[in-house]
């Protein structure tokens, strides 16, 4: 499997000092660099999907909080979706493709969790909380575990959207997408 990596919009640790891009974030910006990943994804996943092989089940695989729901910026609850990732999302989903959520959320709120998914507009095929004895596994290998599972489940993921390091690594992905966290100040 081969990865890739998207790069976000103008405010990133590479160009921007650390302070500089916390005063820099609100929500517009995060829109705008969120909308210039999700750009990138979209043709890809247009592509790939097209190319599924007979019987291939396909996946696609998000993190939650500052992906696929504003959980920094949605002061509400359900927290509403992320617009440019419940755009390529619902693309996906329409063509088939399954999609699974992986989170370093405990999995005392799950159905909480599961419910914001849907109220947002999110067809939920798997939800990946940590259960008790996670809480005490490093998130990276934690999330890297729940990706293989899925695909031992005999999936194919196509691509994997995260804000986070953590997100992203530890393969089992065709393409990684990584939104903005402007050095780690979205959770």
């Amino acid at each position: 499997m081969t990865t890739g990596t998207a790069t976000t919009g103008p405010v990133t640790s590479e160009n921007v000092s650390p302070a500089a891009a916390v005063a820099a974030v609100d929500h517009a910006t995060w829109q705008k660099d969120c909308r210039a990943v999700m750009d990138q994804a979209l043709p890809y996943l247009k592509e790939r999907i097209a190319q599924a092989g007979p019987g291939e089940k396909q996946a696609l695989v998000l993190d939650i909080d500052n992906t696929s729901l504003e959980t920094d910026f949605g002061f509400s609850y359900p927290q509403p979706a992320n617009e440019p990732v419940l755009e390529v999302a619902r693309y996906a989903q329409e063509h088939g493709v399954d999609l699974f959520f992986v989170t370093a959320r405990p999995g005392i709120i799950s159905l909480p969790t599961e419910y914001n998914l849907d109220h947002a507009g999110y067809e939920v095929s798997g939800l990946y909380v940590r259960g008790f004895f996670d809480l005490f596994k490093d998130v990276a290998a934690y999330k890297t575990a729940q990706r293989a599972e899925i695909e031992s489940n005999g999936y194919t993921i196509i691509a994997n959207i995260g804000n986070s390091a953590t997100d992203l690594s530890g393969g089992h992905a065709e393409r990684t997408y990584k939104l903005p966290d402007y050095d780690g100040q979205l959770s």
